[in-house]
């Protein structure tokens, strides 16, 4: 009886420790248009829909057709395009402790449009984007993103080439890659073709284009 205890005991003390790396809460599915999953890191696919939460360390999908906007929980925004795939590398916002902020994200494939929310504002040198041609910072911003793979991209902006297509709307932001470092402006857009060329500077939309629902946001928050 004695050993029985003994095991009882131990078997309710580690139930009642919690799950020392359970992923974070990083933020909630706003609103959706149609097909969206999550990867979790351990391969896990869930679907998603309004009100779902998104975690760290998740990746997203959005298929044909599905448009979607996630807020983050210090209030910045990704709204993604169809046929996109972002993973959330690592998200960490306490309002209480700004020494422990990190919002890292890559994006895959596809295209997005990012809104700077209370970390990025604080702690601008925290926030990263990766994609195969470059790494964006940003320096409090709202900023467009295409990455076309040239292999069946959905949803693709017609006429652009393979690589990575950026616009900033307000802010502004950098690109750094294999070539050095480069600054965008708002009004401006660029083409990086891949991590070993230089950025390519414009000053008028070379067929960059980001059209959700209307209910999806404002009028200036799109590509002019």
């Amino acid at each position: 009886m004695r050993r029985f205890l003994i095991g009882l005991i131990l078997m309710l003390g580690a139930a009642a420790v919690p799950t020392a790396h359970a992923a974070q809460v990083a933020g909630v599915v706003v609103q959706v248009s149609g097909p969206m999953s999550a990867r979790s890191p351990a391969g896990a696919v869930k679907p998603l829909q309004a009100k779902s939460e998104v975690e760290s360390g998740d990746t997203l999908v959005t298929a044909a057709g599905a448009y979607a906007l996630v807020r983050f929980i210090d209030n910045s925004e990704l709204a993604l395009k169809p046929g996109t795939t972002v993973k959330i590398e690592q998200f960490s916002y306490d309002e209480a402790r700004p020494d422990a902020d990190r919002a890292a994200y890559t994006l895959v494939k596809g295209g997005l449009r990012s809104i700077t929310g209370l970390l990025g504002k604080r702690s601008k040198e925290k926030f990263a984007m990766k994609t195969p041609s470059a790494t964006i910072g940003i320096r409090g911003t709202t900023f467009f993103l295409e990455y076309l793979t040239g292999k069946g991209d959905l949803d693709a902006s017609p006429g652009l080439e393979p690589g990575l297509h950026v616009h900033v709307g307000t802010g502004g932001i950098s690109i750094v890659n294999g070539v050095g470092e480069f600054r965008y402006d708002p009004g401006q857009f660029g083409f990086i073709k891949d991590d070993k060329t230089r950025p390519v500077k414009m000053f008028t939309n070379p067929g960059m284009r980001f059209a959700p629902p209307a209910a999806f946001g404002d009028a200036d928050t799109l590509i002019p």
